[in-house]
């Protein structure tokens, strides 16, 4: 029994701009249907699911983003220092910002999309060299020995690394971005706006693995979602997540 993380969830007003943003920052493509429902940003040419790529799921909402810096984001990955500025340049005429989260002198940027939502575009970094666009999700949090005990128990993404400050997994073919989780003072406030879904494993049920994820410490979480064929569950520091029914 196992759970892949498949997308990165991201809450909009206005999800076809957003989808947009995402799909030309990516260089990916974006798929949906009319004005105001769920856009799917993924490579060209993408079969769900795909067994290492972590995909970007626009969904809907009433609500706008509020000053309170999402505990979720992604990290982009550069090549060269030129790559770095150019995509940082590229990134603001699709209409990105920077932003400052407190992040001081630090050789990376940090930006947010068209809604507030932050990331991050990273200097060169020879980890980040084969992980395509997305360098890592990136998750904060109080106790990172902590969150990898969960999440190395809920996914079959192997765990790379673990301290007191952070910790990172990536899929089991060691390719595709990292998930990482990175210690901040700061303990969760608000609703998530940025989360990650889970899909089962071949011949893996749901149910069954909802269950095993509340005995490893998740629990329940009702976020309005009403009657979907999706669970949504929050981890032991309260990051919420959902576990996608198979197709």
């Amino acid at each position: 029994m196992a759970l892949r993380p498949v997308q990165v969830n991201i809450k909009a007003v206005d999800v076809a701009a957003v989808g947009l943003f995402w799909a030309e920052a990516l260089g990916r493509h974006m798929s949906g249907g009319e004005s105001g429902v769920t856009r799917l940003v993924a490579p060209a040419g993408f079969v769900w699911p795909d067994p290492v790529d972590v995909c970007i799921d626009v969904v809907p909402v009433p609500e706008p983003k509020t000053a309170a810096k999402n505990r979720v984001h992604l990290d982009l990955a550069t090549t060269s220092a030129a790559h770095r500025t150019e995509l940082v340049a590229r990134l603001q005429a699709l209409g990105a910002t920077p932003v400052d989260v407190g992040q001081g002198d630090v050789p990376w940027a940090v930006l947010a999309d068209p809604e507030g939502n932050e990331f991050c575009v990273l200097e060169p970094r020879d980890i980040y060299r084969d992980t395509g666009p997305i360098a890592a999700v990136v998750v904060d949090c109080v106790d990172p020995r902590a969150m990898a005990r969960f999440w190395d128990a809920a996914t079959d993404w192997t765990l790379h690394e673990v301290n007191d400050h952070q910790a990172s997994l990536r899929s089991a073919q060691d390719v595709g971005p990292y998930l990482e989780f990175i210690r901040t003072p700061e303990t969760k406030t608000g609703d998530d706006r940025v989360h990650l879904d889970l899909l089962p494993g071949p011949g893996d049920g749901k149910e069954a693995e909802v269950a095993r994820l509340r005995t490893l410490g998740a629990t329940d979480l009702d976020v309005g979602q009403g009657d979907v064929p999706w669970t949504c569950l929050s981890d032991p520091e309260g990051h919420a997540f959902c576990v996608l029914a198979p197709s």
